[in-house]
């Protein structure tokens, strides 16, 4: 890709130096810099999260996998009951 940079005096100079350093290109020179900032930079770490977490009592012998069955006939009882008390 081809594009236009316009450096500041003192990256110019340090692009410059590695170029002489290394004996490398100008293009070399200034890729190495960009690659060695960017994967260099690191995202701000958030906070560790941690869930709180609270007893709820002892262990009960309901089986969970039941759950709706056993709301169902509670609902039934419970219209059971109001339409009884209808008449």
């Amino acid at each position: 890709m081809r594009t236009t940079v316009t450096l500041d005096p003192d990256v110019e100079q340090l692009i410059r130096d590695a170029m002489r350093e290394g004996s490398i290109s100008f293009k070399q020179a200034l890729n190495r810099a960009a690659r060695a900032g960017l994967n260099g930079k690191t995202a701000p770490r958030s906070p560790k999260f941690v869930q709180k977490s609270f007893r709820m009592g002892e262990p009960q012998d309901f089986r969970w996998d039941k759950a709706l069955t056993v709301a169902e006939a509670m609902e039934d009882g419970e219209i059971t009951r109001k339409l009884t008390l209808r008449t």
